[in-house]
């Protein structure tokens, strides 16, 4: 089987997840009299929300910009790795509910954990597919063996900062978000 059927399908819940993150962002509901300061002060309230979007936009991009160069590698699938995306896309799907769940409660442990585990699972899956597509030869042949090492190390880069996450969220939730923005600087010294 080609893999076209599922960059498809990868590239359609991935759109849909990313439009939907931005309908946890409610418009405030400003008591009258209504003036720009009181929509200010409103807006600034929602910083956490704009927060926790953002980050978790970004992440999305990350997400289907990595998948898209792996599948730009991966020449052949068969039912176990179209498998091993679609719970992975169960997953990705499951994003804007718990950006959502941390916009709103993210000063507790269990939101952030929920958010954490489901990035976890993110990145697990998406390990899991990338090491079975190179065991069973789905990789172009050009490829070479030090490339698909280094994407192996690179896939477990999001796993480990989704516990090292969870760990802090134990310590301090409202900050434990921060130690996703270090895989933009780990990517790069691998």
């Amino acid at each position: 089987m080609t893999t076209k059927r599922i960059e498809t399908l990868v590239d359609g819940i991935f759109a849909i997840a990313m439009t939907l993150l931005v309908l946890s962002l409610n418009v405030p509901q400003i008591p009258s009299p209504v003036t720009d300061a009181a929509v200010l002060k409103s807006l600034a309230s929602m910083w956490g929300q704009f927060f926790v979007y953002f980050m978790s936009f970004v992440l999305l991009a990350t997400f289907w910009r990595i998948n898209h160069s792996q599948f730009y590698l991966i020449k052949k699938t068969d039912q176990t790795l179209l498998w091993i995306n679609v719970i992975w896309l169960l997953f990705v799907a499951l994003v804007p509910f718990s950006t959502n769940f941390v916009g709103d409660y993210g000063y507790l442990t269990v939101p952030i954990l929920f958010f954490d585990l489901n990035l976890f699972m993110i990145g697990i899956l998406f390990n899991l597919n990338w090491r079975y597509a190179v065991k069973h030869n789905f990789i172009d042949e050009d490829v070479d063996q030090e490339h698909i090492q280094s994407n192996i190390r690179l896939n477990l880069i999001l796993p480990v900062t989704a516990l090292a996450a969870a760990g802090l969220s134990f310590i301090t939730p409202e900050y434990s978000s921060l130690v996703y923005f270090s895989i933009f600087f780990v990517r790069r010294i691998f």
